[in-house]
C-alpha cells in the first residue's frame, strides 16, 4: 500500500503521553509516537474536564504547535493541526469513560470562556445536540469556522437532523457513546449512516465496532464522508489493543497503521482505506494539502 502518511483527527494520547497536560513537551512526545507509526498529522483531542484544565491543555498544544513551526525538520513528530474539543457540552447519560461531573450546559458564554485566546487553533468541537441551548451554540461555533460534531449524545434522529440544519457537519466515533440504533428510532447513528453530507468518525480497531459493522459502514456510507480515527488514549492496552478504565471501554491504544491492518484483514479495499485515513480528514477540517 503506497501511503505517504495518515491523518488522525481524534487522539487523546498514546503510550505514556496524554493531552491532559500543561507541558507542551508531552504533546510533542505524543506527536513523535504517532509519526513513528506513519501518521503525518494529528488533531490532539482534549477530554471534557474543568474549563481551566481544558484551557491548560489547549495552551500546551498551542505551544507545541509553535515549537513545530520553528523546527527545521520533522524531528518534532506528526504535524499538530490544532485542537479537537470533546466536551464539555455532552450528555451525562452517554458519558462513556468521560467525567460527567465536568459537563456544562451549552451556552455561547460558556464556550467563549473555554476557547478565549485559542479560537484560531480549535478545529472541531464535539457536543450533544439535544441539550437545551445546543442548537444556538452550534450556529455560533460554525460562524467561527469551527466544525461541530455530534457525540456523547442521546439525540433522536429528529434532534440530530435539527442539529445538522443548525450547522453540525460530523459525528464523533459513530455508534459509541450515543443512543443505540433502533428500527423505529435510528438516532444519530442512523442519520450518520444515511445522510449524504455528514462526515462520520470510525474507530476501526474491531472492538469499538464489530468487524461486520465496519463492513456495513464501508459498504453503505458515502466514501468521501468516512474518517478513520484511532481514539487513542494513554494507558495499558489489552491484547486486542484497547484501554479500559474501571471496566469501561475508554479508547484504543493503537495508531492508524494498526487500524489499517485490521481493515485490510476484513477485506476493505486499499483505495477506500487510503481515502478515509488521509484525504477525508484533511478535507473535513479545511486543511487539504497542508500536512507535511
Amino acid at each position: 500500500m503506497n501511503i505517504q502518511g495518515f491523518v488522525d483527527l481524534h487522539t487523546h494520547g498514546i503510550s505514556r503521553y496524554d493531552t491532559r497536560t500543561d507541558d507542551h513537551e508531552e504533546i510533542l512526545s505524543m506527536a513523535r509516537v504517532h509519526a513513528k507509526a506513519g501518521t503525518i498529522a494529528i488533531l490532539p483531542t482534549i477530554y471534557s474536564g474543568p474549563v481551566q484544565e481544558m484551557r491548560k491543555s489547549m495552551r500546551a498544544i498551542s505551544r507545541a504547535m509553535d515549537a513545530q513551526s520553528k523546527a527545521d525538520s520533522r524531528r518534532l513528530g506528526a504535524q499538530i493541526l490544532g485542537v479537537h474539543l470533546e466536551g464539555p457540552f455532552l450528555n451525562p447519560i452517554r458519558c462513556g469513560a468521560m467525567d460527567k461531573e465536568s459537563f456544562l450546559k451549552p451556552t455561547v458564554s460558556a464556550f467563549r470562556r473555554l476557547v478565549s485566546g485559542y479560537e484560531d487553533i480549535v478545529r472541531v468541537v464535539t457536543l450533544a445536540p439535544e441539550l437545551p441551548g445546543a442548537l444556538k451554540l452550534i450556529g455560533k461555533i460554525t460562524e467561527m469556522g469551527i466544525r461541530v460534531n455530534m457525540g456523547h449524545s442521546d439525540a433522536t434522529f429528529r434532534q440530530a437532523a435539527e442539529a445538522k440544519r443548525a450547522g453540525a457537519t460530523g459525528i464523533t466515533h459513530i455508534f459509541n457513546a450515543m443512543r443505540p440504533f433502533h428500527q423505529r428510532e435510528p438516532g444519530i447513528a442512523g442519520l450518520g449512516l444515511t445522510d449524504p453530507d455528514l462526515y462520520i468518525e470510525v474507530i476501526a480497531d474491531g472492538v469499538h465496532l464489530h468487524p461486520k459493522v465496519l463492513e456495513l459502514i464501508f459498504n453503505h456510507k458515502r466514501l468521501d464522508r468516512l474518517i478513520i480515527v484511532s481514539d487513542s488514549v494513554k494507558g495499558k492496552r489489552t491484547a486486542k489493543g484497547v484501554v479500559y478504565e474501571q471496566g469501561i471501554l475508554a479508547g484504543s491504544a493503537l495508531t492508524i497503521d494498526n487500524v489499517v491492518k485490521r481493515l485490510r484483514k476484513i477485506g476493505i479495499p486499499d483505495a477506500e482505506i487510503i481515502e478515509a485515513s488521509t484525504d477525508n480528514p484533511l478535507r473535513y477540517i479545511g486543511m487539504s494539502g497542508s500536512a507535511r
